[in-house]
């Protein structure tokens, strides 16, 4: 039997991917050994035993950024976490350590090294995190999410993605979907989001332009995030929803959609074949800009700065695309060529390659 460690969290973006290969392993194996790495603070502490899987924690030790007294305490504050790892590792005879970038994830690929075991990097981003920069150097295999992702060794295996979007059948679903969102299947549909908390920059440029849509012939299925005070106009055609608890269901109405670009937002609308316009959040250190590269250069999408999104610029770009259908098809069809339902099992792939040397 394998026994496989998943170490990352922190973030929707590490342990999604995550959670997608764990489920995968399983399924494929219900006798193999999966237990994940995580640290008490992050949404892998809440997420990772809901699904059913065991949490092993680690010490949350971030990397310094300048030189102070939390600098001063790393090295013996990381060592520590390295053997807590270590320590997981011989308890439960790990076969193969896998990475998914975060705080579980560096200290997992110096305890796997000193162990003598394969240890493999998956990378979500098109700018990689420091702790995959660093594991890559000596990883038995190293996957990548995006053609170009500056990593050592890196391979092209696309997002592990949730079953829901992987077997998504939209035309299928679309009626129940319109239902779910009080919206008519028949008219085409723009879906707008920000991610759970949503984008101010979204919310307002669609509040000051929703009549230019709605007289296009659209009708928008609005997700405004937990945290706005948008209030819903109760107009025909317009859905506003905080958070979407069914983002199956989402997609499978969407005829277009204006989003953020994360990782996982990227390689799932790509995958499904969904024209989109992307708006890059403009705080951190530029990757969503990249993640959005390949889908932009191969035409399946659009790009708009931040700053640069009002409802002037939606009237003016967006509002003529909703009426071109011949472009909007295109788009789809690009995206096609970009995207990849097959992120997990190409993973797996990778470490059963891993294990087998």
């Amino acid at each position: 039997m394998t026994t496989y460690l998943l170490a990352g969290g922190g973030t929707a973006g590490h342990v999604n991917p995550l959670l997608a290969v764990a489920d995968a392993l399983r399924a494929r194996d219900p006798q193999c050994g999966v237990l994940v790495l995580g640290t008490r603070e992050g949404l892998e502490a809440r997420l990772v035993p809901q699904r059913g899987y065991e949490l092993l924690t680690v010490d949350k030790v971030p990397f310094p950024r300048r030189p102070n007294g939390a600098a001063l305490a790393f090295p013996v504050r990381f060592l520590r976490a390295v053997r807590q790892v270590r320590e997981h590792i011989r308890r439960n005879h790990v076969d193969v350590v896998v990475g998914f970038g975060g705080y579980a994830s560096a200290p997992a690929y110096v305890a796997a090294r000193r162990e003598r075991i394969p240890f493999v990097v998956h990378e979500a981003n098109a700018r990689p995190g420091l702790a995959n920069v660093l594991g890559a150097r000596s990883a038995a295999a190293v996957g990548v999410a995006f053609p170009g992702t500056p990593l050592r060794g890196g391979t092209v295996v696309g997002m592990p993605l949730r079953r829901e979007i992987v077997e998504l059948d939209r035309a299928a679903l679309r009626a129940e979907a319109a239902a779910e969102f009080g919206l008519d299947p028949e008219r085409p549909v723009l879906l707008v989001f920000g991610g759970s908390l949503g984008a101010q920059r979204l919310n307002d440029a669609i509040a000051g332009s929703r009549q230019s849509i709605l007289d296009a012939g659209w009708q928008v299925l609005h997700a405004t995030g937990d945290r706005s005070d948008l209030a819903d106009p109760g107009v025909e055609g317009y859905a506003l929803r905080r958070y979407l608890d069914r983002m199956d269901l989402a997609f499978a109405l969407a005829d277009l959609i204006l989003s953020r670009s994360g990782s996982a937002t990227v390689s799932e609308i790509s995958a499904l074949g969904i024209p989109a316009i992307y708006v890059p959040y403009a705080v951190g250190n530029g990757e969503q800009r990249l993640n959005a590269a390949a889908a932009i250069d191969a035409g399946a999408a659009i790009l708009i700065e931040d700053a640069a999104l009002d409802p002037d610029r939606i009237r003016t770009e967006i509002v003529p695309l909703l009426g071109d259908d011949d472009r909007r098809r295109a788009m789809a069809a690009a995206a096609a060529t970009v995207g990849s339902r097959t992120g997990t099992e190409d993973l797996i792939a990778l470490v059963d390659r891993a294990l087998a040397h």
